[in-house]
């Protein structure tokens, strides 16, 4: 039994660090690439919300974009869809898109990627860009505990953006749900 946890901690210390590279990565690729804005230009999103949001394949991952939570000092690539494996390189889009205001994105409890999801505070900043270099602002409104099974309250409400990950064990999930500002 004891050889069994050392091997199961062994394995989850290397696939975080793996994750946090990968992340790491793909943050360099898209900001290296994402088009520099004009101002004065009407985003397409504004012009027609229902467009999907633009994707770029880095790596065999297609992404959306980039989330910054500044008070956790973190800054992750989001992958345009969600599965299990793309769950242990980077945080996924679960649903929704930033141009709706219903964005949905889901991460593994890594330190380097959701893991320090439940020490944001109300008010605290978060923010989002997609491939074409709009910045979506958001302001953390409320945090809450979720069963794991409540997929229902996962996607109900008016929240402009919610993230969640799950606690260790995979008894709850956390999820922080965010307003645009």
């Amino acid at each position: 039994m004891l050889a069994a946890a050392i091997a199961l901690t062994v394995y989850n210390i290397f696939g975080q660090a793996r994750a946090e590279k990968k992340s790491s990565e793909l943050v360099a690729h898209i900001t290296a690439e994402l088009p520099q804005r004009d101002v004065s230009d009407i985003p397409n999103y504004i012009i027609n919300p229902d467009i999907e949001m633009p994707t770029k394949e880095i790596d065999d991952i297609e992404c959306i974009g980039i989330l910054e939570l500044p008070s956790l000092g973190l800054e992750l690539p989001v992958a345009s869809s969600w599965s299990y494996s793309l769950l242990r390189s980077t945080p996924c889009r679960y649903e929704g898109s930033a141009y709706k205001n219903n964005l949905i994105i889901a991460a593994h409890n890594y330190s380097s990627h959701f893991g320090k999801l439940k020490s944001l505070h109300t008010g605290d900043t978060v923010s989002f860009t997609d491939m074409e270099g709009n910045v979506f602002r958001y302001e953390v409104a409320e945090i809450e505990t979720l069963k794991p099974t409540a997929v229902e309250d996962m996607k109900s409400g008016d929240w402009d953006l919610t993230m969640f990950t799950c606690t260790i064990g995979g008894q709850s999930r956390v999820t922080v749900r965010c307003k645009i500002k």
